[in-house]
């Protein structure tokens, strides 16, 4: 176990993943490799920019925008982020392309229309392709916002791994993004966490149950976690190509290699704004929890994993309008009698000072998200019960003017 140079909550790596499309028909555009090689000069897989790198994804239609360093300032890297994308931008009028934000493609044929990266160190690609047909949605039609969250030590990883364990549960109330696949309104606010869920069946052990296990040292996940991962992953990996440290898809996986914990069941948004205060609000509800603010970190380390998960498969369908009724959950909280997940988080805000937030527009964003609802929640009311394509693809349209614009989507 490597020590990391930063301890809790001293920077942060923020990864954000956007769609290129059409600018006309919206149809995902597989150029990743062109827009990378126009600022490289040839094929690549990085381009450093400054406060943020660009970066390929498994399939060639999705490029990640990602701070190059773990970094403090999160105002900064908001408008670092909307800075590059509006260099993006300007690039993809050569291919009459733009970028699209939101967790799913709404009407992208997956098995059709997938291509993934061909380009250097595509191996593992290859392999994970041929063990678990990367064509599907939940391979190739999903981005989300990942969260690397720093520690050093293992009393340090225990507070951190025990606070984002009971908040991740919480997080589709406020995320979710990706209510329409295949054409049509999938029936759940956050689609793309069923796929997550799902995609790796084949292997059970390399997603577990989205929420990590209850285990608070470095000797305890490599036991419980990496060992099982190992195991059953070696028989698709006589050429020790996969490695059960990466290769673990939890919906927070440690990294003790480089002494963080990455969340990552994140909906991307459809700006920076939006995603930089949802980063800046977990990152409070982080320290309060850690700081024994709401209850103890023995209490926290005490939830069960399987009642976690229940409450992450309520809150990927119904989002902030999610009944919980476990009053040891809700006594985390300091609440004690059932509410809604909505109702959790303002309650949640009422004990997190306004002080706290880097900008103050990022507490206008919060509660336009809690008021009005995620953005799968205003995709959905802004249909007024037409799911035409056309009115699918005017609203996506939007969403990418949105992402331009670094505003919100309010219908």
């Amino acid at each position: 176990m490597n020590t990391s140079p930063y301890h809790l909550f001293h920077g942060y790596g923020i990864e954000l993943e956007y769609m290129l499309v059409d600018k006309d028909t919206l149809n995902v555009r597989p150029i990743a490799d062109d827009l990378l090689k126009y600022e490289l000069g040839e094929i690549g897989s990085d381009f450093e920019n400054g406060l943020i790198t660009w970066s390929n994804e498994l399939v060639m239609h999705v490029i990640e925008l990602k701070s190059t360093q773990p970094e403090s300032d999160l105002a900064g890297l908001e408008k670092a982020f909307s800075r590059n994308i509006s260099r993006i931008n300007t690039i993809l009028e050569e291919w009459n392309a733009m970028l699209m934000p939101s967790a799913a493609h709404p009407f992208m044929d997956p098995f059709t229309e997938t291509k993934l990266w061909p380009h250097g160190n595509n191996e593992v690609y290859e392999l994970y392709n041929k063990i678990f047909d990367c064509s599907g949605h939940g391979w190739s039609n999903l981005q989300s916002t990942h969260l690397n969250l720093p520690f050093s030590g293992d009393e340090e990883f225990a507070k951190l791994h025990a606070a984002v364990r009971i908040i991740l549960p919480l997080l589709p109330a406020l995320c979710a993004s990706s209510p329409i696949l295949d054409g049509k309104l999938s029936g759940m606010l956050d689609t793309r966490l069923l796929y997550y869920k799902s995609n790796q069946s084949k292997i059970p052990t390399i997603t577990g149950y989205v929420i990590p296990e209850a285990v608070f040292s470095y000797d305890e996940y490599e036991k419980t976690i990496y060992s099982a991962i190992e195991k059953d992953i070696a028989p698709f990996n006589l050429e020790n190509i996969l490695d059960p440290v990466w290769v673990n898809s939890r919906g927070a996986i440690a990294r003790f290699d480089r002494g963080s914990i990455e969340i990552r069941i994140m909906d991307v948004q459809e700006c920076p704004a939006a995603d930089l205060a949802i980063v800046n609000l977990v990152v409070e509800l982080l320290k309060a929890l850690v700081n024994g603010k709401f209850c103890s970190v023995q209490d926290q380390m005490k939830m069960d994993t399987h009642v976690l998960a229940a409450l992450l498969d309520k809150t990927s369908l119904s989002g902030r309008q999610t009944q919980i009724d476990d009053l040891p959950y809700l006594a985390a909280f300091g609440l004690s009698s059932p509410a809604t997940a909505g109702e959790l988080w303002k309650h949640i805000l009422t004990k997190i000072p306004a002080t706290t937030f880097y900008e103050k527009k990022w507490q206008s964003v919060i509660h336009t998200l809690l008021d009005q609802g995620s953005l799968s929640e205003r995709i959905i009311n802004s249909l007024h019960q037409d799911n035409s394509p056309d009115r699918i693809k005017s609203i996506f349209k939007e969403l990418s003017v949105c992402l331009a614009e670094n505003r919100m989507f309010v219908p």
